[in-house]
Parts: C-alpha cells; structure tokens; sequence
C-alpha cells in the first residue's frame, strides 16, 4: 500500500484540475522514469505497471542473476546470493524482477517526484488551454476585468483562464470597472514558455464582423455574406455585405427597421458610426457606394494604379471626405483604391505637391491625409477647421494658405 498512499498524496491536487486518472497515471509514469534515470543511471531494466482504476502503481526492476563477485553493472545484474533472498530457486543466468518501493527512493527524490508532478500537470493543463484557445482564435469571447493596469487589462473566464486586452486593442472610449463583463475578439494565443498567452481584441475589424454574426439572423444562417469590414474603432467603420437572394435586401435586414438592428453593435462599440453598403463586382458603383453619403458625379478609374478619380459638386465633397478625413480614407480601404476628389466645375485649380519648393512634404502629406490635395480644395476651407482636422498648428496653416492664395493673386 505504500505506493498508492503516495500517488495519493502526489495527487491531492487533482481535483482541481482538468486533468482525468488515466491521464495522470500517465504523467505520473514519466515522472517516475525520469527519477529512475537519475537514481539508476538507466530506466530501461525497470517495467511500471500502472492501474488507474485503483490509483495503483507497481515498479519492478529486472537484473541478469550473476556469480558472486562478477557483478559489473549493478543496475543490470544481480550476484547469485542476492538474488536468492528474492527468491531462493534462482540459478545464474535467470532474470530476476524485484520490486522497488517509492519510499526506498529516498526522501529527498520523493520531494523531486512530487515537485516534479506538479510541474508536469501544469504544463499539461497549459497545454489544454492552449489548444482550445487556438480553435477559439477570431471567436467572440467573454470574460470578467480582474485587475486594471495602464497598458492592459487582466481579465479572468469562467473557469479561470487569464486573458489580456491591451490598451492598443481598446475602443478609445472603453472604460472597465473591476468585475465587469467584456467582449471582444480572440485576436491571438500563443505559449509564452509553457504558459498561454491570449490576447482580445475590440479594436479588430473582425470583431464587428462577429457582432453581425452574433445579431443579425440572416448573416448567421448565411443568407448574407459580410464582404469586407474597415473601422476606426470608436470613430466610424463601413461594412460591405450581400446576399445570394434577390428578395433579401442585405443593407436593410443589417440595418433594421429605425437602426434597431445595429444599435446594439454602435452601442458595444462605444457609439462607432457604422456604414452598411451593398457589394458590388461593378467598381464604379462601389466607390459610388463606399462614398457615401456623398453623391459622386463621376468616376474615372485606373485599375492598374488602383486610382480613383471622383467629381464631385462643392457641396459633396466635405460629405465625401468626412471629419477628420474618416469618410474618404474607409471608403479606399473598404474598395482597395486611393480615392482622388475633384470639384466639379473648379478650373484651373493646381496640385499641392507643385509648391514642394515652398511647403514641406510632411505638411502636404497632413493635407493629403484629410482628402485635400489641391490648393482650392484648401482655400475653401475654413482655418480653424483646418486645424481641428490636421496635426497642423495654426501658424502653419495661416502661412500654407498665404502661400497659396500668392499664387491665384499672381
């Protein structure tokens, strides 16, 4: 009884653990191997028999019975006179199995076995965890804030799984209190020595096209496919979906009868304004669409370039780029072109790259950013709202303004 009442002690832990008999007899075996290697130099000689019905684990060592005093290997032979206090019958050249007791191993390696064990369950559970995180990975996962820092927050699952939300995957205008429930996207999981590593998202675009899994039936059932899904978490996103039924209309069954449908996705993403537009092959109509809610004129594309020229009237184009440029910049990420703004009926207008002699690349680059490229395009705007809208100082805009209105005086 010796050995069980140790595996028992070896195991008092186990209930708190994932981890069925069979499983533990098994890395209870490889334990014990490991201990024989370092007490005996060799396991090979050694049979385990392990019965985890009962919890029972027996250690037989096997040794060459051999003359007195020609005994080499002590580990793999056995002088005749030891052998028969085993058992008196034996006769030289005949194997002898001897049991070996847990508690003959000594205290100190019994405190290694158990040290040991406790390691190796660990890394067994990690291992599970690991495996069915990875099947969760771009799935939307629940969990409990457990501790706030500044550059992540630690949450805690049901069955006491940790789980990161870093800052850089929070919507800007998430804020958590300890014990509240939060969703996101398994964004990734990975074994960080033998421990996971499971990362969320809320800033992913694939977590608002979860979302529309998760709240709109048709898009469930697969009667309308989410195409693409571009976001500035917290700010605006636009989503392009169809349907293989012509009598579903894929924009409106997203959208529900007054929003009702996608309020609850604006609401977990912290009030984002989400576009649902319908998805076209036909990239005229798509641009047309992804533009909204301008009104395009017409478009001139080179596929090659992946360019886009689009006309517009003066009044659309703030509609089309949108504040703070959100509006243009989606709608070239949800269609894959750069989108080129035009004035309808504005002659003579001139390139912003013409005054690199005058302005710096980066301030042109800061126009560009918000859709405004050409020098009208800028003198139209309000100064104050040009700040607002760049990473400009007033100065700067004052000076980029008084440059380009020399050049129309001229």
């Amino acid at each position: 009884m010796e050995n069980i009442a140790l595996i028992e002690s070896f195991s008092e832990f186990k209930d708190d653990k994932f981890i069925d008999r069979v499983t533990l007899m098994s890395i209870l075996e490889d334990v014990f191997r490991n201990a024989l290697k370092k007490k005996f130099g060799s396991d090979d000689n050694f049979d385990i028999i392990i019965n985890p019905d009962k919890g029972d684990l027996e250690i037989w060592r096997n040794r060459i019975v051999v003359a007195d005093g020609e005994v080499e290997d002590s580990n793999q032979e056995i002088s005749l006179t030891e052998a028969r206090k085993i058992e008196p019958d034996f006769e030289v050249g005949e194997d002898a199995s001897e049991e070996v007791k847990l508690i003959h191993l000594g205290r100190r390696s019994i405190l290694a076995l158990r040290q040991n064990l406790i390691s190796k369950i660990h890394e067994h559970d990690n291992t599970n965890i690991y495996k069915q995180f990875k099947e969760l990975e771009g799935e939307i996962y629940t969990a409990e804030v457990h501790h706030i820092r500044h550059r992540a927050i630690i949450m805690l699952d049901d069955e006491g799984n940790e789980i990161i939300l870093p800052k850089d995957r929070q919507i800007p205008s998430d804020f958590f209190r300890k014990g509240e429930n939060v969703r996101g996207v398994i964004e990734s999981v990975e074994l960080k020595g033998n421990k996971p590593s499971i990362v969320m998202s809320r800033t992913s675009p694939l977590f608002l096209e979860k979302l529309f899994e998760s709240e709109i039936p048709e898009v469930f059932d697969g009667l309308i496919s989410v195409k693409k899904v571009v976001r500035i978490p917290g700010e605006k996103a636009k989503v392009a979906v169809d349907s293989y039924d012509d009598r579903i209309d894929p924009v409106g069954a997203c959208v529900g009868m007054k929003g009702s449908r996608i309020h609850g996705i604006v609401r977990e993403l912290g009030n984002e304004n989400i576009d649902v537009i319908n998805y076209t092959n036909n990239l005229q109509l798509f641009i047309t669409r992804a533009l909204s809610p301008a009104k395009v004129t017409s478009i001139k594309i080179n596929e090659e370039t992946k360019r886009a020229e689009v006309m517009l009237r003066p009044e659309e184009v703030s509609k089309a780029i949108g504040r703070g440029g959100h509006n243009i910049r989606l709608a070239g990420q949800l269609t894959g072109f750069e989108i080129d703004v035009f004035r309808e009926g504005v002659e003579e207008d001139v390139e912003l790259t013409e005054f690199s002699d005058e302005i710096d690349s980066w301030i042109i680059e800061e126009f560009s950013k918000i859709g405004l490229d050409t020098a009208k395009s800028i003198l139209e705007q309000d100064i104050n709202d040009l700040v607002k809208r760049t990473d400009l100082e007033e100065e700067t805009v004052s000076e980029v303004i008084r440059i380009l209105k020399s050049e129309f005086e001229d």
